[in-house]
């Protein structure tokens, strides 16, 4: 339709209308000879024909400078290499884009400068620069003429957008432009785009009209006598003219609907769309901001001479510190509701004993040692690490499948982790001692918090243990207890763990790690159920632990948080008690890494408040008083519970000096993989990769771990290969074996028996090589 029209040689000629579009009717002449002008501009590539076409015709056909659109071709420097290269420029609504070619314009813009806020600059005869927001152009026209024509437009179609510009920062999103000049603007617009639409709608006019006789002349031409091949052919041809006049039709509905919608929109599109580009830049210079000033208090942070070493590196200023001025700010925290009662502290200083201890208690000089402990291990070497490069391609996957170097890590496992929950032993030990059930839940609940206390500076990842690995911590002379853990499945991996006492009580536990990478933080869920049983009343708890987050892995400093519930029942009794962590929020009230909690008894009356954090403190206070308070903000009826002074039920033991260089390790950490005389061969503390890593070996220790995996991975072939009936791969744990839980009806590994009597007797042949 874009060819030249071919002339009218009589009534009822037929015309191919693939290659032109027979004559219009007089009135139709002038419009016919303006396509014939468009189309003869548009013919003329290169630049030579640009320049002598430039003294008679605007920039490739377009219309003069000051209309609403200077479209054509210029020269645009893109480096030292290409110099130069030919580019399709459109100026519209203040925006100057180009693309490589005409044809790009429907689908792949190359760039876009606002003209509102760009500078114009003229080098030479032939050369434009152009300035906005740290972009800049160099163009070149053809000649001086062409680029004069191109400067003109560009100043006027600037002015013009600082003028829409200034009128739109006064009127609302869903406001109608009231200007004059706007109106008149928006109204040309619609004026050309339904001018366009009418020569579509002459053309699809004339496309039915001589379509139609193409199908009438190929009628005539079946009726003919031809062979039948010939036949099928003008068959064929006759469907492809009637599809061809189907999709005229449809196209020119289209392009009728595309008018309304942009008759209705366009103006706030454009509107929209500058806001957007606005939004943008704003948000990146913020970022940019933001991330010197992280790096300037990380900075100052780290010089910092008065700096505590178990300062919190996430601590935020509490909100009760800031300033009241600012009146009309919200704060909406996501767990304001959790929170389902009011603790008020009574007055009357009742007699208030709980089989607790005194922070003195906690000091670990209950028993002295029959040996002495090492305090320190090589510190840490300062190794550069690019974690960015190592997870990029391992958001959603199980961290226990991703090959990581041991920069990553820290020198213990995940077995002697898992032992560290052992660190506050001495509240189990009162405990037992406890005749009361619900004072002894409440210090099953603290014991339960403890655990994590030694997380809230340990971010590095520990060794994922090898299928078989055994770790034994014996401190039976010292404080009563032995711990023994084995890795009982490789996928999933799988611990299981038993405590023996012989201060009155056993604990177990079956800990399945997944974990998965999220892009910005990693969450690690702790699956499997911890049972702890007192000897002497046959009470039976259980509960499960709660899900650890690590924030910050691409950018800025990591920091762990823990978040859920915990729910811990006796079995025997049926009392239960909640356990609440408060996950971090910014817009939160509350003190960060908060705990809170209510122990019930078996008719879910409450009895006593747990409140504390898990990296500090816990304590209890016993209830004297309940009630109904008014409903809150969400509606909900809390509960005001009155109740007596809370008394410490633990506190966290400061780390030792030094703590920073070696991994922010806890006194009872240090110890964990110091070496120990008669372990079996599968033990952690034996492990080379790991020794290596804690001598600040990293290189060695990362080849190392390479060849511990690929013979683990053999081995599990060569089982694999063996085992007429695979069942997780093949392996059955030497220390432990499954079994239905009686409680939980899960199936889970505990402790069969045999492994201390064994050290006894320094007999390991049936233990695996792994090493």
């Amino acid at each position: 339709m874009g060819r030249v029209a071919a002339p009218c040689s009589g009534p009822g000629r037929i015309v191919s209308f693939l290659t032109a579009v027979p004559c219009l009717s007089c009135k139709q002449r002038r419009r016919r000879r303006h396509h014939q002008s468009v189309a003869v501009d548009r013919g003329r590539r290169s630049m030579s024909e640009q320049g002598k076409s430039a003294a008679s015709t605007p920039a490739s056909g377009t219309p003069a400078p000051g209309s609403d659109t200077y479209k054509g071709w210029l020269f645009k420097w893109t480096n030292y290499i290409k110099g130069y290269q030919r580019r399709w420029f459109v100026l519209s609504n203040g925006l100057l884009s180009y693309y490589r070619t005409q044809a790009e314009m429907a689908h792949t813009c190359r760039g876009t400068i606002n003209l509102a806020t760009a500078h114009i600059d003229t080098e030479d005869a032939c050369n434009i620069v152009l300035s906005s927001g740290g972009r800049t152009y160099h163009l070149k026209a053809s000649t001086e003429v062409e680029r004069q024509r191109w400067v003109t437009a560009l100043e006027l179609a600037k002015a013009k957008a600082i003028r829409m510009m200034n009128d739109q920062s006064d009127d609302s999103a869903d406001e109608e432009p009231t200007s004059q000049s706007d109106h008149s603007e928006i109204q040309g617009t619609l004026k050309t785009l339904a001018s366009k639409l009418d020569d579509l709608s002459t053309c699809n006019d004339l496309i039915a009209k001589h379509g139609a006789a193409l199908q009438r002349s190929l009628s005539e031409l079946e009726t003919l006598r031809v062979p039948l091949e010939g036949g099928e052919k003008i068959k064929a041809v006759n469907e492809r003219a009637t599809l061809f006049r189907i999709t005229s039709n449809a196209m020119i509905n289209a392009c009728r609907d595309f008018l309304d919608l942009a008759e209705s929109h366009s103006r706030r599109w454009q509107r929209v769309l500058q806001h957007e580009r606005e939004q943008r830049t704003h948000l990146e210079e913020t970022i940019e901001q933001l991330a010197k000033q992280h790096n300037s208090l990380e900075r100052a942070w780290r010089e910092a001479p008065t700096h505590a070493v178990n300062t919190p590196d996430t601590e935020r200023p509490r909100k009760e510190e800031a300033s009241d001025e600012d009146e009309d700010t919200e704060y909406f925290d996501a767990m304001e509701d959790s929170r389902a009662f009011i603790t008020v502290t009574a007055t009357d200083p009742s007699h208030h004993r709980l089989c607790s201890v005194s922070s003195n208690d906690f000091s670990g000089k209950e028993l002295q040692p029959h040996r002495k402990r090492r305090t320190q291990i090589p510190e840490k070497p300062n190794y550069s690490l690019n974690l960015w490069s190592i997870m990029k391609n391992c958001i959603g996957k199980e961290l226990s499948k991703i090959p990581m170097p041991v920069n990553f890590n820290e020198p213990l496992s995940m077995l002697q982790r898992l032992t560290e929950d052992l660190e506050y032993h001495e509240l189990l030990d009162k405990a037992a001692r406890c005749e009361n059930s619900l004072e002894q839940m409440c210090l099953v609940a603290a014991f339960s918090v403890s655990s994590y206390s030694t997380t809230v500076h340990r971010t590095a990842k520990p060794f994922n243990p090898l299928l078989g690995e055994t770790y034994e911590l014996d401190r039976l002379e010292e404080f009563g207890y032995r711990s023994l853990c084995e890795q009982v499945s490789h996928h999933p991996p799988a611990a299981a763990h038993h405590v023996m006492s012989q201060r009155g009580w056993t604990l177990w536990q079956e800990i399945t790690i997944a974990s998965k990478f999220r892009g910005k933080y990693l969450s690690i869920m702790p699956l499997g159920a911890i049972h702890l049983q007192f000897h002497a009343s046959g009470n039976h708890y259980v509960w499960r632990k709660v899900t650890s987050t690590v924030h910050n892995i691409i950018v800025g400093k990591l920091w762990i948080d823990q978040s859920g519930d915990i729910d811990i029942v006796n079995h025997r009794t049926k009392e239960t008690c909640q356990l609440k962590f408060s996950p971090y929020s910014y817009f939160s009230r509350e003190v960060p890494r908060k705990v809170t909690g209510v122990v019930k008894d078996s008719e879910g009356q409450a009895h006593y408040i747990l409140s504390g954090t898990w990296d500090d403190k816990m304590e209890s206070a016993k209830i004297v008083q309940s009630s109904r308070g008014s409903s809150s903000s969400e509606g909900k009826q809390k509960t005001v519970y009155q109740t007596l002074t809370p008394k410490l039920l633990w506190k966290k033991y400061p780390l030792p000096e030094n703590a920073e260089n070696m991994y922010c390790f806890s006194s009872l950490a240090l110890t964990l993989n110091e070496e120990e005389e008669g372990v079996c061969w599968t033990d952690s503390r034996l492990r080379p990769d790991q020794r290596l890593m804690e001598a600040g070996r990293w290189d060695e220790a990362n080849v190392e771990k390479q060849r511990l995996e690929e013979k683990q991975r053999a081995t599990r072939r060569r089982r694999e290969a063996e085992a007429s009936k695979a069942i997780d791969e093949g392996y059955i744990p030497l220390w432990f074996h499954q079994r239905t839980d009686e409680l939980t009806g899960e199936t889970i590994y505990v402790y069969k028996g045999g492994y201390w009597e064994a050290k006894e007797r320094q007999e390991w042949s049936t233990s695996p090589d792994i090493f």
